[in-house]
C-alpha cells in the first residue's frame, strides 16, 4: 500500500493505493482527516470494487463511525469532550453541565443550565408500576441484572417518546434516561438489602439525590455529605463518555437496527457488565485485598512479571491509553478528599495502592509495556470508602455512562451516513459437503 497526493497541487485530498498483486489491479481510497488525530482510510467501497474486505478482530484499526463527541489520544493521555479536557471539566464543571455538553454540543449559559437541570430533576421519578416490577426479582439478584431488565422495560412505560425519527421525542427520551438511571440504581440497591424505595427529591442536585435515595430511610433524616456528593459528581463526570468502547459500540450497533433507545441502552448495560469493561474497578479492589500489606507488594510484582504465574496487575494499562489515564489523576486527588471527609486516617488499601503505583511507575518492566494507572485503580477505593457495595460499582458506571450512550445513539440516528451495523467475517469452516443420511453415518 502506498500513499500519494492528488496530482492537482490545488487539491487537498489525499488517498492511498491498494494493489492486488494477484490481478495487478490498483484501487485508490481517500484519506479522511479529523479535526485532531490520525487520518483514516475510507474503505467503504473496498468490497464492491475489489471483492475483498478487511480482517480486524476487536476493531483495533477500524473506525466504525464519524463522531463529534469525544476525542482520546492514548499516546499522550488526553481525553476531551466536545473539545474540553476532562481535567478542566472535572475541576470546574459539574455532571449536569457535562450532560448538557455531550447532548447539545456546547456548554450551556446560566439560563440553559437552569432549564436543563429543572427538566432532569422533574423526570427523576419512575412510573409507580415499576415498583411492582421489582418484586419479580430475587432479593439476591445482581444489581446489573436488575438494571438490564428495568431499563429495557422503560419502553413499556413511556410509549410517547419511542419514535426515533422525531427529534423532540429523541430529546425527551434522552432526558428521561439521564434522569431515571440513578433512581433505578438506588431502587436496585434498596431492593437487595430489603429496605423501602426512597423517592427522589427536587431540592437536591443529581449526585445528592442519588446518595439520598441510596442511604436515607423513612425512619430518620439523612444529611448528604457535600464532599461525598462532589466526589460522586466527579466520578459521574469521569465516566460520562469514552468514545467507541465496547458498551458504546453495543448501543450504536443495537440502535442501528432502529431499536428504541431504552432497549439500546439496556444492551449497553449488558456489555458494560463484563469484567473486562465495567467490572474492572471491582477487580482492582480484590487485587489490593489479596496483596494485603505494603510489605507484600514487591513479591506480588515479582509474581506479575513471572510468565509462568497467572497473577495479573489490575488497574494498570488500558486498551487505548499508552500513558497515564487523565481520569486516574483526578481520582487520585479525589480519593484523599473522600477519606479525609470520612475521617479515615488509615486506609490499608489506599496505602497499598499508593505504594504499588509508585513502585510500578519506577519499574522498567511496566514502563516499557506502558502500564500506567487507569481510572479503575482509584475509583474502587473511593466507592468502598463511601460504603458502596462492590456489586453496585458497575451500576454506578452505567448511571454515569448513560448520557454518553444516549448522546452517541442520538448522533448516530441523526447521521445520514450511518447504516445497519453488519460486520463481516473470515470464514475458516468446512467447504461445501454432501449431506449423509443418519443410517449411513459411522
Amino acid at each position: 500500500m502506498t500513499q500519494k497526493k492528488a496530482a492537482d497541487p490545488a487539491a487537498t485530498n489525499e488517498y492511498v493505493t491498494l494493489t492486488d498483486h494477484s490481478t495487478g489491479e490498483n484501487y485508490d481510497f481517500p484519506l479522511m482527516p479529523g479535526t485532531v488525530g490520525p487520518k483514516v482510510i475510507d474503505v467503504r467501497s473496498l468490497y464492491g470494487r475489489s471483492g475483498h474486505f478487511t480482517f480486524d478482530p476487536g476493531y483495533t484499526s477500524t473506525g466504525s463511525c464519524e463522531s463529534k463527541i469525544t476525542y482520546i489520544d492514548g499516546e499522550v493521555g488526553v481525553l476531551m469532550h466536545r473539545g474540553y479536557k476532562i481535567e478542566d471539566l472535572a475541576e470546574h464543571s459539574d455532571f449536569m453541565e457535562v450532560c448538557y455538553l455531550l447532548l447539545n454540543g456546547e456548554l450551556p449559559n446560566a439560563r440553559e443550565k437552569a432549564e436543563f437541570e429543572d427538566t432532569i430533576t422533574h423526570h427523576t421519578m419512575v412510573h409507580e408500576q415499576i415498583n411492582y416490577f421489582f418484586r419479580g426479582f430475587r432479593r439476591d439478584a445482581h444489581p446489573m441484572a436488575v438494571m438490564v431488565a428495568t431499563v429495557g422495560a422503560l419502553s413499556a412505560f413511556y410509549h410517547d417518546s419511542l419514535d426515533i425519527n422525531d427529534p423532540r421525542q429523541r430529546m425527551i427520551t434522552s432526558h428521561r434516561l439521564v434522569a431515571k438511571m440513578p433512581t433505578l440504581a438506588a431502587m436496585a440497591y434498596k431492593y437487595s438489602v430489603g429496605q423501602p424505595f426512597v423517592y427522589p427529591r427536587n431540592d437536591l442536585n443529581y449526585a445528592e439525590n442519588f446518595l439520598h435515595m441510596m442511604y436515607s430511610v423513612p425512619a430518620e433524616q439523612y444529611k448528604v455529605n457535600p464532599v461525598l456528593a462532589r466526589a460522586m459528581d466527579r466520578i459521574f463526570i469521569l465516566h460520562a463518555d469514552h468514545e467507541q468502547n465496547a458498551s458504546t459500540s453495543t448501543v450504536r450497533l443495537a440502535g442501528s437496527t432502529g431499536a428504541n433507545p431504552f432497549a439500546s441502552v439496556a444492551a449497553g448495560i449488558s456489555s458494560l457488565w463484563g469484567p473486562a469493561h465495567g467490572g474492572a474497578n471491582e477487580a482492582v479492589l480484590k487485587m489490593l485485598e489479596e496483596i494485603g500489606s505494603v510489605d507484600n507488594i514487591r513479591s506480588f510484582i515479582k509474581q506479575v512479571k513471572d510468565t509462568n504465574d497467572d497473577v495479573r496487575l489490575m488497574g494498570f494499562g488500558h486498551r487505548v491509553y499508552k500513558n497515564y489515564d487523565p481520569r486516574a489523576k483526578v481520582l487520585q486527588k479525589n480519593c484523599h478528599e473522600v477519606l479525609d471527609a470520612l475521617g479515615i486516617k488509615h486506609e490499608p488499601l489506599l496505602e497499598i495502592a499508593v505504594e504499588l503505583e509508585k513502585i510500578a511507575l519506577d519499574d522498567e518492566y511496566f514502563i516499557k509495556r506502558k502500564l500506567f494507572p487507569n481510572v479503575d485503580f482509584y475509583s474502587g477505593i473511593i466507592l468502598k470508602a463511601m460504603n458502596i457495595p462492590t456489586s453496585m460499582f458497575t451500576v454506578l458506571f452505567a448511571v454515569a455512562r448513560t448520557v454518553g450512550w444516549i448522546a452517541q445513539w442520538k448522533e448516530m440516528i441523526e447521521d445520514p451516513s450511518q447504516k445497519l451495523g453488519r460486520p463481516r467475517q473470515l470464514y475458516t469452516g468446512p467447504t461445501e459437503r454432501p449431506y449423509i443420511p443418519l443410517h449411513k453415518r459411522r
